[in-house]
């Protein structure tokens, strides 16, 4: 009966042995942290007591860590009253497991290495639960199979044993996180002052928001016609020229105030974008670009932009009916392969959630959504920039001016984002009230409300404006900028209060 009783351990006994572990050179570190107190600095910025395969080891390297902590002296001796009570201990031999552990004072000189070893091996376990887990839901048929969302999950899973060393999350002491800032702070200083962020190509821009800062959620709306794709495409531009101009002056890739660029684009193709991209950089339009009504002269120019453009850190995927799953599953190889540090999505509303009754309630759907994009620039620490559709409300009023209630069907888009932007061009509404085109026999007034609306034109032709709607960092308000609809550029406005004064 005995045996029987024993039989279940032993079906599992071989399981163990077949993880990756090195019992010795947890034991060899632990004893040479013993002996040197010193050592605890080198390897507890990486190593935790999870990455110990034999629990015990992780709980004495535990208290080993909280003695430091707290200056005393972590060996045997002051250890042992933390380990009488201690039932694995008792199976080891009691404390005096401890004084064991430090029996090769030669491990002092391997301290660093045992800890990599031990890390690695950690990562390969976690590595070894996924395949498992993955294997597990794979075969199991009993509920509604959904092999992509598998894969995805998949996909999150490794994403995590490659960014954290495990499943497990990041927690960030105060310290830590007040050197972050610091380092922030630094940026902007070194950067001239405005900007501690990334780029937005714009100054006036930059001054307003301090650029765009990472695990951002922003949140770019506009009613059809207003801009928003060529804004963003500026911006995704901007950030990504910053980055290679940077990185060929030898600045670090932490310290630049680019970053190369995934622009997702739901709603144009890549060709379209790129189309764009170079009616900017060459001053063509994009129409006659489009149709062929470019000279000699202006090809020439086009070459010289695309082959300018060549080594452009910005990479489109305009993949159509992305779930907000399989975006964040994109957005993290580009992470791991490109290396990543700005998203655009053109357009918000055109991503599906996860397929759950999505179809029964839309407003829930966008909710995932945005709450999704928040989660993806939180763990890929990165800025994101997501366009978004406004409701038919703003035409109803007289002042077309954006609202944070416009932005449609769900109000935790507004919750979500730690930045909300409205383009508004005041000349597409101006120019769509034209009133009846005069001709030789109209009476005065005819002849003077053509003249009004002609002038009208001119005053607000070509400039449009940032309203910065909602900020978390900082004050709300509205940038004035130029627009050129030729080539669909945004551009700092000349303030004619700061013009430099002519001289004759």
């Amino acid at each position: 009966m005995a045996e029987i009783l024993r039989h279940p351990g032993a079906a599992e006994a071989p399981e163990s042995p077949t993880l990756p572990q090195n019992i010795e050179a947890e034991a060899a570190l632990l004893g040479a942290l013993m002996l040197d107190n010193r050592l605890v600095e080198d390897v507890q910025l990486k190593l935790r007591s999870d990455h110990f395969f034999e629990p015990l080891h992780g709980r004495i390297y535990d208290a080993i860590l909280r003695m430091t902590d707290r200056n005393m002296v972590a060996n045997p001796v002051t250890l042992r009253p933390l380990f009488d009570a201690d039932e694995a201990m008792k199976e080891v031999g009691g404390p005096s497991y401890l004084a064991q552990l430090t029996g090769s004072g030669a491990a002092i000189i391997g301290a660093r290495d045992f800890a990599q070893q031990i890390y690695d091996l950690a990562l390969l376990r976690s590595l070894v639960s996924v395949g498992r887990e993955m294997v597990e839901s794979a075969l199991d048929t009993s509920e509604d199979v959904l092999p992509l969302e598998q894969i995805e999950r998949a996909e999150t899973e490794l994403y995590k044993v490659a960014e954290q060393g495990g499943g497990e999350g990041k927690v960030k002491a105060f310290a830590e996180a007040t050197r972050l800032a610091l380092e922030t702070a630094e940026k902007a200083l070194n950067s001239g002052g405005h900007l501690s962020g990334i780029t937005t190509g714009l100054d006036s821009v930059n001054a307003k928001i301090g650029g765009m800062h990472k695990s951002d959620l922003m949140i770019l709306a506009g009613r059809p016609g207003m801009g928003k794709t060529s804004l963003a495409t500026n911006i995704a531009f901007s950030a990504a020229q910053r980055y290679l101009r940077d990185i060929e002056d030898g600045i670090e890739p932490a310290k630049s105030a680019g970053a190369a660029t995934a622009f997702f684009s739901l709603e144009m193709s890549a060709d379209q974008l790129a189309t764009r991209v170079l009616a900017e950089q060459s001053g063509i339009s994009s129409e006659n670009l489009r149709m062929g009504k470019i000279s000699q002269q202006e090809f020439r120019n086009l070459a010289r932009a695309a082959a300018e453009l060549q080594a452009l850190p910005l990479y489109i995927d305009d993949t159509p009916g992305l779930t907000i799953a399989g975006l964040r599953a994109r957005a993290r190889r580009l992470k791991r392969q490109k290396g990543i540090g700005f998203i655009v999505i053109d357009y918000l509303q055109l991503l599906q959630g996860s397929g759950k009754g999505s179809n029964d309630n839309r407003v829930q759907e966008i909710s995932e959504i945005s709450r999704g994009l928040k989660q993806l620039a939180k763990e890929l620490d990165c800025p994101v920039l997501a366009l978004s559709q406004l409701s038919r409300a703003v035409e109803q009023r007289e002042d077309k001016r954006p609202q944070l209630s416009d932005l449609r069907e769900s109000g935790s888009i507004e919750q979500d984002a730690d930045m909300v932007w409205f383009v508004f061009r005041e000349d597409y509404y101006v120019m769509a009230k034209e009133p009846k085109r005069p001709v030789e026999g109209d009476d005065t007034k005819v002849w003077e409300a053509h003249e009004m609306w002609q002038r009208d034109v001119e005053r607000v032709y070509g400039l449009a404006e940032l309203i910065v709607a909602k900020q978390r960092h900082g004050a709300t308000g509205k940038v004035r900028l130029k627009f050129d609809a030729r080539v669909t550029k945004f551009s700092d406005l000349a303030d004619e209060n700061y013009l430099p004064e002519m001289h004759g």
